[in-house]
């Protein structure tokens, strides 16, 4: 038949086009399918991962957010409390200087002497730059208290008017938190429990001093008095 001799021939032609045929394509496929749901399982389980990672840092910012303003809040208070009281009036602050990003920002500690404007740390004079930085030292300690406190010759700028109010300071806390000082403050030593003193009598040897002072109305005893 003329109709069926063309229908086999128009189908040889289309089985020519086909060329090679892959008889191992239906397990291939079945292979690659595995491996296609494998991967996907695979990017879906990083894209959870990702997704708590984030969810896990979020809440770490927001609780260390919260954190910091609160100890930034009560080492103000303390701050303030602690300025005051060594200046005899005043005020003092640590302040931000990104609000809107507090984990990121930095600080800057501005002060208000008694009758004189807020200004930073960096313009205050000399004393009173090592007095504040001794009130917020101290304002630390307050709120996280530590065993002990190395303090290196923070007395060298202070006035004797400063210096008293430090010592003053000093004394209402030292019961808080043992403290070592480095001084050549005689006025200083008069307010320590002991004195460690080190000489060099001949070159090239050093000896080592102390002595545990017991005052009478505050004062040194006579032999450690120069």
């Amino acid at each position: 038949d003329e109709d069926v001799e063309t229908e086999l021939e128009e189908t040889r032609e289309a089985l020519n086009r086909f060329k090679a045929v892959n008889l191992m394509a239906e397990e291939e496929f079945v292979e690659q399918k595995k491996r296609f749901e494998f991967l996907s399982a695979q990017r879906q389980d990083l894209r959870d991962s990702i997704a708590s990672t984030v969810e896990a840092i979020r809440k770490i910012d927001e609780e260390s957010k919260e954190q910091f303003l609160k100890a930034l809040e009560q080492v103000n208070t303390n701050f303030s409390e602690l300025f005051t009281s060594l200046f005899k009036g005043g005020n003092a602050e640590v302040k931000l200087l990104e609000p809107d990003n507090p984990l990121e920002s930095g600080v800057e500690i501005v002060a208000q002497p008694p009758g004189k404007r807020v200004q930073s740390l960096s313009l205050l004079s000399g004393g009173e730059k090592s007095l504040t930085s001794l009130a917020f030292l101290f304002a630390l300690f307050r709120y996280r208290p530590s065993p002990f406190c190395f303090l290196d010759e923070v007395d060298a700028a202070l006035d004797d008017v400063n210096l008293a109010r430090f010592l003053e300071l000093l004394k209402m806390i030292k019961h808080q938190t043992q403290f070592i000082l480095i001084t050549h403050n005689y006025k200083t030593m008069e307010v320590a429990d002991y004195i460690y003193g080190t000489t060099m009598p001949e070159p090239n040897m050093t000896r080592l001093l102390s002595v545990k002072l017991e005052r009478k109305g505050g004062e040194l005893p006579p032999d450690l008095q120069v």
